[in-house]
């Protein structure tokens, strides 16, 4: 006879509880970039991102610090988010390549699907901002990082030329896709980011790679 074990009241009310104060915790943080989008970080006030959540300004107190813990907390959080499915994006490809054209893919999508975060994104990395100075460190070495296996696996098929300066093409490819991005934020966002997925890609492989291996 197989056991089965039984979650007590107060388990499951735990639990219960658990999600609550998640769900409210991620409520608040996607309320804020919101405002932070439309209003400016600076001009931002912790009311309207309460207001916007749907909660008491006090509750903001119980989960943040202040709005400068809030932002902090978003790009912590969106951070290990987005960065988890660049990971699956590349590692479920084969080849250089495919993996580089998952990564753009991916990159550009997931902006595209939360303009706001795009926004704010884009903000705090132009004014060079103090406040998260740190974790858009973080996101960029993680980003090279990923861009570095990419080109060295390439290097390693003889697909990418062994001749370039890898500093040099990690950040021609991080650069390159930043300002996809920025256009397509200053055309108002009117157009599919994910379609210049493949022309980023073949722009960097006619530009990195060997020249009788550009048939990609």
């Amino acid at each position: 006879m197989k056991n089965f074990h039984k979650i007590s009241g107060s388990g499951r009310s735990a639990i219960n509880t658990r999600e609550k104060i998640n769900n409210k915790y991620h409520r608040i943080l996607e309320a804020a970039v919101k405002v932070f989008a439309e209003q400016g970080f600076f001009q931002s006030t912790v009311s309207q991102i309460a207001r916007e959540a749907g909660v008491a300004d006090g509750t903001i107190y119980l989960y943040f610090k202040n709005k400068e813990d809030i932002l902090v907390q978003f790009f912590s959080y969106k951070a290990r988010q987005v960065f988890a499915r660049f990971r699956e994006e590349v590692d479920g490809a084969d080849t250089a390549v495919d993996k580089l054209r998952n990564l753009i893919h991916r990159h550009l999508q997931e902006f595209q699907n939360d303009r706001n975060m795009a926004m704010v994104y884009r903000a705090e990395t132009h004014q060079n901002s103090r406040l998260v100075e740190e974790q858009i460190k973080e996101m960029s070495k993680m980003y090279l990082d990923i861009v570095s296996e990419i080109v060295e696996q390439g290097q390693g098929e003889g697909v990418i030329r062994r001749d370039l300066y890898l500093g040099l093409v990690k950040r021609f490819i991080l650069g390159a896709v930043d300002e996809v991005i920025n256009t397509w934020l200053h055309a108002g966002s009117n157009y599919d980011l994910v379609t210049m997925a493949d022309p980023l890609v073949d722009l960097f492989m006619r530009g990195i790679g060997h020249n009788d291996a550009r048939d990609f």
